[in-house]
């Protein structure tokens, strides 16, 4: 049991090196992966996302627990692979054509993972057909588009256009976010949700992955 609540803290409090060195204690115990993922690891990142909410944690915070999510997974994939473990749902994500900037597409992917989601990462400056060749690869559920800059917002709707020429805007949700990024503009390109920020983003990727959100 102090073992979990170590892996919890490491989590909420943003250290990597806990985080990893929890998880391998807990293995070597012989704990379960995925019971590690639901029961500990889970909520460690939705007591992250509350403490964001309520503006105890701001960036920088979401950051460090982001890195100590991923550090904590590490040894937690090859296991979850060779179990046949299902994820949360399946996600591709990059910033669009035009734009390097990553901060924000790295901390909405590590709190998907913390929510149990497999994430492919495209990097940044993506073009259309790279999103488009990743879906037809992958088979996702969500993809997400991020943009810092106001002159890359253009590349999320030819990005989305792409995606229905190719025919497959009817297989998945697309869910965009950045600084420039709002309600209004993302209902313009026909994107499926917003995230004003991480936790928002993550919270709307589970309700678009829920059984009831694929039947409509």
């Amino acid at each position: 049991m102090a073992l979990v609540q170590d892996l919890f803290d490491a989590i909420v409090d943003g250290k990597p090196a806990n985080a990893l060195a929890a998880v391998q204690a807990e293995l070597d115990a012989g704990a379960d992966p995925i019971a590690l993922i639901a029961d500990t690891m889970i909520p460690a990142m939705d007591e992250v996302g509350q403490l964001y909410s309520e503006e105890e944690y701001f960036v920088p915070e979401l950051m460090l627990s982001g890195k100590a999510m991923h550090a904590a997974m590490a040894p937690l994939r090859p296991l979850l692979a060779k179990s046949g473990a299902k994820p949360a749902g399946v996600a591709i994500a990059g910033a669009v054509k035009g734009d390097l900037h990553d901060i924000g597409k790295n901390l909405v992917i590590s709190m998907l993972e913390g929510a149990g989601f497999k994430v492919v990462d495209l990097g940044v400056d993506v073009k259309p057909e790279k999103f488009v060749a990743a879906i037809r690869e992958h088979n996702p559920q969500l993809v997400c588009l991020t943009a810092l800059l106001t002159v890359t917002m253009t590349a999320m709707k030819t990005t989305i256009a792409a995606i229905e020429q190719a025919g497959l805007r009817d297989l998945v949700k697309i869910l965009v976010g950045g600084a420039p990024v709002n309600e209004r503009f993302a209902k313009e390109i026909g994107a499926d949700g917003y995230g004003e920020n991480a936790t928002q983003a993550v919270a709307l990727a589970r309700r678009m992955v829920e059984p009831s959100a694929q039947a409509n």
